[in-house]
């Protein structure tokens, strides 16, 4: 989501940070670039006036214009435009009742992902300890119900039993029913949709609102349909007691103008993004971290929760051990690749990385993607156990072997070999001394005077860029032709460690 919008931001600001002092005219060119590039991305034209109306006056002040580094400030300034523009700083979470059990209402057209939305949203719940039963009100759709009780069963959760013939307000009352004496913490109700707003549709709506009284009521719109998703949150708004947003295809949206302007046009939060049709493609919206990402900061926050959600704890438990003593086979190279397919592929954990948008091009050359995850475990799959425990024995007639199980060249084999090589001589050389060099280096790189200790490790100088490139080529899926510049480190990008928006 946002990349069109990042691409464009990142460019007008690569061409502020390389002047030393700005003029009014520079910040004049770069607002109208911003104004542009927003409008590109397809948001509302009043938000956009707006937006470019406050960070214009905030851009143009004494301390911006003799800023030390003036192109950060402007940097900062459209950050927090973008945060105030998503909602400002408070992450708006779900009014869980205190007196169970909570109804939450999806409204929505028919399309826009309603009914998948309220399967991950149940998932989510269970997974905070809730009690959640799910209720299908559409009597309209055909199958929409089996669909629901299906989704149901993927989250691990109950749905109400359907019984034909009933009408939507008739299930809403067995749906409250049926919550309150099996003693569930949640109850949510999918109701019907149609392709296009009628009032026999919103009547229904408003009908089941008046008979559930629910503590959320969240319209689920779609991302892909831009403006078109803002109006029929301002349709619907008007007719229910809407209480917050869930943008669904959000991972198929290059533009993003309907986040953007979703919450300056109707004033409701934006609480869910859905970010792949998996039943856990359900994120929580932080405003602070979308508007990181847009600006190409990326979003660790969103790597560390995926981390420790997808992550078998006592496998990696295992693999430290092993790596202590400084081993590192073909066996936990492959682990390695399918904890990050886990975790949303190559694709998926390299977006939420800072300045991974400024690389996409080198990326895209060095092959850099899933497919390629895909081909390195079948090669290692190809494998026999004692080859994948020492790989030394692999000789040529092996690996024609095992090029022929992949389905792939030897060369491609040999490139993998290689590769692990090189990791394995990381691992003992960071593990060496009984492992004083991983203590010294996690030191370095996060303690007080980092730098100094770092210089200490490499001898008494810093290793170039070229060399911290070629080590990065080294990493599971970072390999490829013509190595990879990573963002800071010679690649033209941002330098190391900074973060204009620290506060």
């Amino acid at each position: 989501m946002f990349e069109a919008l990042s691409d464009r931001l990142t460019g007008v600001f690569d061409r502020l940070s390389g002047r030393g002092v700005l003029s009014e005219k520079d910040i004049d060119e770069a607002m109208r670039e911003v104004r542009i590039a927003l409008l590109e991305a397809d948001v509302a034209l009043p938000v956009v006036r707006e937006f470019i109306a406050k960070a214009k006056e905030r851009a143009t002040g004494e301390a911006v214009i003799r800023s030390v580094r003036p192109a950060d400030q402007v940097i900062k300034i459209t950050y927090d435009g973008l945060v105030e523009m998503l909602g400002g700083d408070e992450v708006e979470g779900l009014n869980l009742a205190l007196n169970p059990p909570t109804i939450i209402m999806m409204a929505g057209l028919q399309g826009s992902g309603k009914t998948t939305t309220a399967g991950k949203l149940a998932l989510r719940l269970s997974k905070d300890r809730k009690k959640v039963l799910l209720a299908s009100l559409d009597t309209r759709r055909p199958a929409a119900m089996e669909q629901l009780a299906m989704l149901a069963k993927q989250a691990g959760v109950e749905s109400l039993p359907i019984v034909p013939g009933q009408s939507a307000p008739d299930i809403a009352r067995r749906a409250m029913q049926s919550a309150k004496l099996q003693g569930y913490d949640v109850l949510i109700l999918d109701t019907a949709g149609r392709t296009t707003l009628d009032e026999a549709m919103m009547s229904e709506a408003a009908e089941i609102a008046r008979i559930s009284n629910p503590s959320e009521t969240l319209l689920v719109a779609d991302a892909l349909t831009g403006q078109d998703a803002v109006r029929t949150a301002k349709a619907f708004h008007e007719r229910l007691p809407l209480t917050g947003l869930v943008l669904t295809r959000a991972d198929g949206d290059g533009r993003g103008g309907a986040a953007l302007s979703m919450r300056a046009v109707t004033g409701l939060p934006i609480k869910f993004l859905g970010v792949s049709e998996k039943i856990d493609g359900l994120d929580a919206f932080d405003a602070r971290r979308v508007a990181g990402r847009i600006l190409g900061q990326g979003d660790v926050v969103a790597l560390v929760e995926k981390a420790a959600q997808d992550i078998d704890i006592a496998q990696a438990e295992v693999m430290a051990r092993k790596l202590a003593k400084g081993q590192f086979d073909l066996d936990m190279m492959a682990a390695q690749l399918s904890q990050m397919k886990k975790m949303g592929g190559m694709e998926g954990v390299m977006g939420l990385l800072p300045g991974v948008q400024k690389v996409k091009k080198q990326l895209a050359e060095a092959n850099v993607s899933d497919k390629m995850l895909d081909r390195q475990a079948a090669i290692i799959s190809s494998m026999t156990k004692a080859e994948r425990k020492k790989p030394d024995i692999l000789q040529a007639s092996r690996k024609r072997r095992i090029a022929k199980g992949a389905g792939v060249d030897v060369a491609e084999v040999n490139r993998l070999l290689k590769q692990h090589r090189q990791m394995a001589d990381v691992m003992k050389a960071m593990t060496k001394n009984g492992g004083k060099g991983l203590a010294q280096m996690a030191k370095a790189l996060g303690g007080p005077g980092g730098m100094d200790q770092l210089k200490a490790l490499g001898g008494g100088k810093m290793p170039s860029p070229e060399e911290i490139e070629k080590a990065a080529g080294q990493l599971p899926g970072l390999g490829g032709p013509g190595g990879l510049k990573l963002p800071g480190l010679g690649g033209g990008a941002l330098p190391p460690g900074f973060n204009p928006f620290k506060k």
